[in-house]
């Protein structure tokens, strides 16, 4: 039997590089949060832990973001089209959740290099990648350095508003 590699080196590295970073940013986020109630390190060490890590996420993200881009496995991302077909795919990986894997029914979904997520992973795969983690980065980079973007942090409701959307975005 031949081994199916479902993500490729480079992309199974930027996963370990990502565990670890989160890792990193939650032990530090809860730091920042909850200064006082829990000194695991100095405040002023974890912010900049924080902000470092960040910004190597950032990064990350987008050597994720140009690898896919500039090769084939893109078409991992690419969405269907026909809303028909993705509702009823859906609903049969939904009834093989809720009920036909207690029954040791097949999955209907059948992995491959280039098709390695079911309907319902490759929707929300799809929203946390496009749109919640940038809307993280860009609260995240709003947060590092709130007089430079004074402006844009009040056009969004405030200091309070983007603090509670970077904390939420990560619950």
């Amino acid at each position: 039997m031949q081994r199916l590699y479902v993500h490729p080196l480079p992309v199974r590295i930027w996963h370990w590089i990502n565990a670890l970073s989160f890792i990193m940013m939650i032990a530090t986020g809860i730091q920042i949060r909850y200064v006082g109630l829990i000194n695991a390190m100095p405040f002023k060490t974890a912010v900049g832990l924080h902000n470092w890590i960040g910004f190597v996420i950032i990064g990350n993200f987008f050597v994720w973001f140009l690898f896919y881009l500039f090769s084939d496995k893109i078409r991992v991302y690419h969405p269907e089209l026909s809303p028909m077909k993705q509702f009823r795919e859906s609903f049969l990986q939904l009834k093989y959740y809720g009920y036909g894997i207690f029954k040791g029914q097949a999955n209907p979904h059948h992995v491959n290099a280039y098709h390695k997520f079911n309907p319902l992973q490759s929707m929300l795969y799809q929203i946390i990648m496009l749109l919640l983690v940038p809307i993280q980065f860009y609260t995240g980079m709003l947060l590092w350095n709130v007089e430079r973007f004074r402006g844009q942090v009040e056009l969004f409701g405030g200091l309070r508003v983007v603090d509670t959307v970077h904390v939420l975005i990560f619950c």
